[in-house]
């Protein structure tokens, strides 16, 4: 059968920014009725790609066709007229309006005496029943509907005018498997609607279960366009980073499995700790040089633990020694003070400050930590910021660079320079590979391997349970705001093992199921 034409094709298409080639002669198509994923490591330019269809940037060189005739895209505004619409990672609704004001937010039907709110309600309830939303009261609050939905409902808002073209920005990444699922459905109908997606994700099994054709970047440049049914994920990991996989896989392979001497003083230990409303009185030990994973479902209580544990929220109840001598850990300061650093896993709001350079956000935890009347040498900030920004291969490698200009995996590679550089004995590290390319997220468990071998201990909480597994000595189990298990890390252990005793009935049964997995025994 013959291939359809392209909605949109891009044809050679660059453009520079200063000192930085985004783009280099990047081709790109759409079809109709398929779901296509851009793949590329952070700074590969699939941001750049994604503003260059909707308008926010404008090519220096190349074309954009539209329906087979180049357009110009000069903004969102002309990017929409194209019939293009996106859904960015960040869901940008009004929570103080109503599920159909947002849906209908700018497309508001109006009648000679201003917005006719009767028909433009009964407008916002016919797309989101063609989503498979008509189940949704269009005049409940926005805030009253979870993250998964209000996801939906920002897709439904985008196809009011009929789009063409939808474009997913990593639209999974705050959402459980369940919601992903409903979200994927919506998709498919979408796709068989004829629009074509442009779907952009690190979760490479979303990507395969969902995608029909993959186009993968590089450093700004084209690699390929591939069926999805042709490319297996060991050469689409492979054209993504420039280089085979073996150092990751080898990282499991490189876990302690035997039992650790638990009769050493901890480097932390809590007993009882907890907080009203967040947290079940929890007992605690971290090691030195040891990886604890803490591993839960979305809202099980693993944030909430490790911002205990760093002094970011205080405590109600609870005793903490730190080296078998008893402290109080009530704020972040007194964390660093206690040499424990916790990076949050809300790198947009908590943790760059976008404004501000490289340079500046290495630096403001240990100016924090010595006081902000103690400025720190000039030579001793280079030498850091230098440190920081080789070890971990920052790009662009200009420490005066606004954060904000950097991709997201460039910006946690500094983030974690940033907590380093207060020279840490327990790193806690909050979904530090969220959102990220696999070869940033590769370099970032290296790093953590390698600082529990130099004798630092970290605390490494994902959604990813392999990178769990992958990573950790020990797992720590979460569920329903309680620590319900408690596993070592061997051979036997996996995400699947993991999985059933989240899922687990009662504690009780979490507990026999702990107990065979600490002894070795098959459940």
């Amino acid at each position: 059968m013959a291939e359809s034409l392209p909605i949109v094709e891009v044809r050679g298409a660059s453009i520079t920014f200063p000192g930085v080639k985004a783009l280099d002669e990047v081709n790109f198509r759409l079809l109709p009725g398929e779901v296509h994923t851009l793949m590329g490591e952070n700074g590969a330019g699939k941001s750049t790609l994604i503003k260059a269809l909707t308008g926010v940037y404008q090519i220096d060189s190349g074309s954009i066709l539209i329906f087979g005739e180049e357009r110009r895209l000069t903004g969102t505004a002309s990017a929409q007229a194209a019939g293009i619409s996106t859904v960015y990672q960040e869901v940008n609704l009004c929570t103080n309006l109503t599920i159909g004001e947002n849906v209908m937010l700018g497309h508001e039907i109006r009648g000679p005496l201003g917005i006719n709110w009767r028909a433009t309600h009964a407008k916002a309830a016919e797309a989101l029943t063609r989503m498979g939303l008509g189940h949704l009261d269009t005049r409940a609050p926005l805030s009253s509907i979870s993250i998964a939905l209000q996801q939906l409902v920002a897709i439904s808002r985008a196809m009011v005018t009929d789009s063409k073209v939808l474009i997913l920005d990593e639209p999974t990444s705050s959402l459980d498997a369940a919601e992903v699922e409903v979200l994927f459905t919506v998709m498919r109908r979408l796709r068989d609607q004829g629009v074509a997606i442009l779907f952009v994700s690190h979760f490479l099994d979303q990507v395969y279960a969902i995608s029909d054709r993959i186009t993968v970047l590089r450093n700004g440049g084209f690699v390929g366009e591939y069926l999805t049914r042709d490319l297996d994920r060991t050469q689409l990991i492979s054209k993504m980073i420039g280089k085979d996989i073996e150092a990751l896989k080898a990282l499991g392979s490189n876990r302690q499995v035997d039992a650790r001497d638990r009769s050493a003083t901890p480097v932390y230990a809590a007993e009882g700790l907890a907080r009203a409303g967040a947290l079940a009185p929890t007992d605690i030990e971290i090691h030195k040089g040891e990886v604890v994973g803490f591993a839960g479902l979305l809202g099980s209580g693993r944030t909430e633990l490790a911002r205990l544990i760093a002094g970011a929220d205080r405590a109600d109840a609870g005793a903490v020694r730190l080296k078998g001598k008893k402290v109080n850990v009530t704020s972040p300061v007194s964390g660093l003070a206690n040499h424990i650093a916790y990076s949050t896993e809300n790198r947009r709001d908590d943790g760059i400050i976008g404004d501000l350079s490289i340079r500046e956000n290495i630096m403001l935890a240990l100016q924090a930590k010595r006081g902000w009347l103690r400025r720190i040498p000039a030579r001793e900030v280079d030498e850091l910021v230098r440190t920081y920004m080789e070890r971990f291969s920052v790009r662009p490698n200009d420490p005066d660079r606004p954060i904000r200009l950097l991709s997201g995996g460039n910006q946690q590679k500094v983030l974690l320079g940033r907590w380093l550089a207060t020279d840490p004995e327990l790193l806690l590290l909050d979904e530090p590979t969220r959102g990220i390319d696999v070869g940033a997220k590769a370099d970032i468990q290296e790093t953590v391997a390698e600082l529990a071998e130099g004798g630092m201990s970290v605390v490494f909480i994902s959604s990813e349970l392999e990178e769990v597994v992958r990573l950790s000595e020990r797992i720590v189990i979460m569920k329903d705001h309680q620590k319900v298990g408690e596993i070592v890390n061997g051979p036997d252990v996996t995400a699947e093992r993991v999985v059933s005793i989240i899922a687990a009935e009662s504690d009780e049964k979490a507990e026999a199921q702990t107990e065979s997995l600490i002894e070795g025994e098959t459940p």
